[in-house]
């Protein structure tokens, strides 16, 4: 079986969204003095679709989420060449010709989103060659079924908070993710607003549900540093992404000083990258996403690392591509789960675009033991709701 073809596509959402509210969510354009939507830059409203064809008639699907169009160039005119006339089975060489020939601008951001675009579509054909998911390609079912955490719960009104924090409850999760709405320039009313947030939440969840704190990259070191004792008496199960993904020290300086686990990885890239997270000791969960780390094969060495260090893997975002690690491994106790609503920020296109993701039940997700590769489509039934630009 050789490679024939790769076709990329973006798909630009012009559907109905959410409107931008303020305080929806700390992030790292807060510190800098802008007019507008601060949360603007991380509101992914595109994709691009990676479909890498065979001569056996085998069509792999993989994704980009960061950067569509630029990413749909990248894979075009740089990655498609190097995987054209190759069989996909040689997966590890396909992956170091992807990167070692792209290594002067491609290893980190999107030059490495574009390539996990492509291993992810290369595993799906994999997978489906063989008759079976991708997950059993990677080790098996290592856990009956997936633990996952509602995924959401944005700085809103602190009613409206509780009550969607009670939904989860009554859908049987065990676990949620809560994001913070300020920050250091909002000085000590930010701080108070913050910890009001959160024990309203706790208020509703109590003692027995985990529940993550998110501040995506919208704090510095002096302010986290400040914050973080006035936190642990609500006993988060970790803190995300407190300043910025390129502080590494920072995150180091902040995991030693708290009893909060210090979490991150969203914005980080391969496993060389993962390797100087987990040395300096600077996060105590590991959170990459398949679809920028460098694919499946990129994560499941970042997997046998983070497992060397007895440190979690819990990937960003949920999503097929990341499910199928999380089932094959016992370096990832638990998964991401984004409720399916309106478009916002972005995350939740997936199910607009895609078909295919497990529904959870009582805050478990499984996987079909008998679905061929990664087990998604592209779901046409949205496509009317898109730009498409081929």
């Amino acid at each position: 079986m050789k490679i024939t073809n790769v076709r990329t596509r973006v798909f630009e959402w012009k559907g109905h969204t959410v409107a931008p509210q303020a305080h929806f969510c700390s992030n790292a354009m807060d510190e800098l003095w802008d007019k507008g939507d601060s949360m603007g830059t991380f509101r992914f409203h595109g994709w691009t679709t990676v479909e890498v064809e065979t001569d056996s008639g085998i069509v792999g699907l993989g994704n980009v989420a960061l950067a569509p169009r630029i990413a749909k160039a990248i894979i075009d005119q740089y990655l498609a060449p190097l995987v054209v006339g190759q069989d996909p089975f040689d997966y590890e060489y396909l992956w170091q010709r992807m990167y070692r020939s792209t290594h002067a601008w491609g290893r980190r951001g999107i030059g490495m989103a574009a390539i996990s675009g492509v291993d992810i579509a290369i595993w799906d054909i994999m997978g489906k060659a063989v008759g079976k998911p991708v997950f059993k390609l990677l080790g098996g079912r290592t856990k009956e079924k997936i633990p996952c955490y509602a995924s959401k719960l944005y700085r809103t009104d602190l009613d409206e908070m509780q009550r969607e924090a009670q939904s989860y409850l009554d859908q049987g999760f065990k676990a949620m993710k809560m994001r913070f709405g300020y920050g250091p320039k909002d000085g000590p009313e930010g701080v108070r607003e913050n910890l009001n947030s959160v024990a309203a939440v706790r208020e509703v969840i109590g003692d027995d549900i985990d529940l993550m704190l998110e501040c995506y990259m919208g704090w510095n070191l002096e302010y986290a540093k400040r914050i973080l004792p006035k936190l642990e008496r609500f006993e988060p199960r970790w803190l995300e992404e407190p300043v910025l993904a390129d502080d590494v020290d920072g995150y180091a300086e902040l995991n030693a000083l708290t009893s909060i686990p210090i979490s991150g990885g969203e914005h980080e890239f391969n496993h060389y990258g993962f390797r100087q997270l987990l040395e300096k000791r600077a996060v105590s969960v590991v959170q990459y996403d398949t679809n920028r780390v460098g694919g499946i094969t990129a994560a499941r060495k970042i997997n046998a690392i983070a497992e060397s260090f007895s440190v979690p893997v819990i990937p960003h975002a949920g999503q097929m591509h990341n499910y199928h690690l999380t089932m094959s491994t016992l370096a990832s106790p638990m998964a991401e789960f984004f409720p399916v609503h309106d478009v916002e920020i972005g995350n939740e296109l997936f199910y607009y675009l895609f078909k295919g993701d497990p529904e959870p039940v009582d805050g478990f997700l499984d996987l079909d033991d008998d679905l061929p590769g990664l087990g998604l489509e592209l779901n046409e039934e949205y496509f009317d709701q898109f730009t498409i630009i081929e």
